[in-house]
C-alpha cells in the first residue's frame, strides 16, 4: 500500500494536540492558539474516556444513549470526530493532550520507541527503562501554562497516576485529586470546576480500553463498560456549575484482531519480516523497525512485499515528509522514530509472540491510521 495513501491526522485544526491550548487560550491563557470552533468558557472540564472511539461509540447507542445523543455536539456543533494523531495510542495521546504539541514534537512516538542515546527500547507508557522525564519530554504542558496564568487547574484520577513520569511530562500542573472510584472522580470533577471563577478540570478513565484489550469489542464486557462509561458522563453534566462546557473525548480507537494466522503476522515466527531488523519498536498495529546499519530500504522491501494489502509501509524520510507525526519533528526526536514505519490496515497485526507474549495474546488492538482507531468525539455540555 502507497503510504501517501494513509490517512494523516489533522494536526492544527482537528487533533487532539489542538484541544487544549484552544481551551486554554479562551479563557485567557497567553501563548496559545485556538485551532479548533470552539466557544470559550469560563469553567472547563476534559473527561477523557481511553480506547472510546468515534467509530465504535457511534455503533452503540443502546449501550450509550447519553453519548450518543451528544454525537451532533462534537467538534464545536459540527458533528465531526477529532484525530487523535499518530500512532493512535496512549502514552503518545495522553502526551499530545497535555502539551498540546503533535507526536514529532512532544517526543513520545509510540508504545515502545528507541533511546538514541542508549540503543535500548523505551516503554513510554510503562516508562521502562528509566529516563530523565524532563530531558525526555522537555515542554511545557498547558496544565502548567494555564496555572501560571491565574487559572485554577487539576487533574482527577486515579491515586497511582501521581507520581508517573508520563504524568509529569504530559499531564502536571496545578493540583492533582487521587480518587479511586470512578463516580467519586466525576463528583470531585464538577465540585472542582465551581472553586474559581476560572478553571480547567482534567479527569481520566482507563478500563473501557483495558476490556476492549482483554475481551474485544464485541464482548459483552466491553459494551457493559461502555455502559458505565455512559452513566459516568451523564453523571458529570448533571453536576455542572453555571458558566461551564465539559468536553468528552478519547484518546484513541481499537479494532478486534482475529485469532488466525492470516491476519496476525508473528515477527519472531516470520524468518523474512525479522531479518535486517535489529530492535521492533511499536506495538502489534503499528510497528517502528529499527534496521541493522545499511539494511533500513531492504527491510522497507520486504515489509511491502510480506504485508501488501494490509500495511502502509515507510521509510523514515517518508513519514516524516508526508507528516504522520506532525508538521515538524524536532531534531531530539527524529532518532526514536523507525528506520522504517509501519502502520496496518484493516484487521491485521505484527504480532511478536515470544519477545511481546501478552500484548500478542490482546485480542483489541490500536496504534495505526485507520478511521476506527484515528476518529475521537469531542462531544460538549454546556451551562
Amino acid at each position: 500500500m502507497d503510504p501517501r495513501t494513509a490517512p494523516v491526522p489533522r494536526y492544527g485544526d482537528g487533533s487532539l494536540a489542538d484541544l487544549l491550548p484552544t481551551l486554554a487560550s479562551g479563557q485567557g491563557v497567553p501563548g496559545l492558539e485556538a485551532g479548533l470552533p470552539l466557544e470559550p468558557a469560563d469553567r472547563v472540564c476534559v473527561f477523557l474516556v481511553d480506547g472510546m472511539g468515534w467509530e465504535a461509540l457511534a455503533a452503540h447507542p443502546e449501550e450509550a444513549p447519553f453519548l450518543t445523543s451528544l454525537l451532533p455536539s462534537s467538534l464545536g456543533g459540527s458533528g465531526r470526530p477529532l484525530t487523535s494523531g499518530f500512532p493512535s495510542t496512549t502514552a503518545t495521546s495522553l502526551a499530545s493532550v497535555g502539551t498540546g504539541l503533535p507526536p514529532g514534537a512532544h517526543g513520545l512516538p509510540g508504545y515502545t520507541v528507541r533511546n538514541p542515546d542508549t540503543g535500548a527500547l523505551m516503554n513510554q507508557l510503562r516508562w521502562r527503562p528509566w529516563t530523565d522525564p524532563h530531558l525526555w519530554q522537555p515542554h511545557p504542558t498547558v496544565f502548567r501554562l494555564a496555572h501560571a496564568a491565574g487559572v485554577a487547574t487539576c487533574q482527577v484520577t486515579a491515586p497511582h497516576f501521581e507520581h508517573t513520569p508520563l504524568t509529569t511530562v504530559a499531564l502536571s500542573g496545578g493540583t492533582f485529586h487521587g480518587r479511586l472510584a470512578a463516580e467519586e472522580r466525576m463528583d470531585t470533577a464538577a465540585e472542582r470546576l465551581s472553586a474559581a471563577d476560572r478553571t480547567l478540570v482534567y479527569t481520566y478513565y482507563a478500563e473501557l480500553d483495558g476490556h476492549g484489550h482483554r475481551y474485544g469489542m464485541d464482548s459483552d464486557a466491553w459494551r457493559g463498560q461502555l455502559q458505565y462509561v455512559d452513566r459516568l458522563a451523564q453523571r458529570l453534566a448533571e453536576q455542572l456549575p453555571p458558566r461551564s462546557a465539559l468536553y468528552v473525548t478519547a484518546d484513541h480507537g481499537m479494532v478486534d484482531v482475529p485469532e488466525s494466522p492470516q491476519f496476525r503476522f508473528d515477527f519472531d515466527e516470520d524468518w523474512e519480516l525479522s531479518a535486517g531488523v535489529a530492535s521492533l519498536g511499536g506495538e502489534g498495529r503499528m510497528r517502528h523497525l529499527y534496521a541493522v546499519p545499511g539494511a533500513a530500504g531492504a527491510v522497507a522491501d520486504v515489509w511491502r512485499e510480506v504485508l501488501a494489502g494490509h500495511a502502509w509501509v515507510a521509510t523514515r524520510e517518508e513519514a516524516v515528509a508526508l507528516g504522520w507525526f506532525g508538521p515538524r519533528v524536532e531534531d531530539r526526536v527524529r532518532d526514536r522514530l523507525g528506520d522504517v514505519v509501519v502502520a496496518m490496515n484493516g484487521n491485521a497485526a505484527v504480532v511478536a509472540t515470544r519477545r511481546e507474549p501478552k500484548e500478542s495474546a490482546l485480542i483489541g488492538m490500536h496504534g495505526s491510521a485507520t478511521r476506527a482507531e484515528q476518529m475521537v468525539p469531542l462531544l460538549e455540555v454546556r451551562t
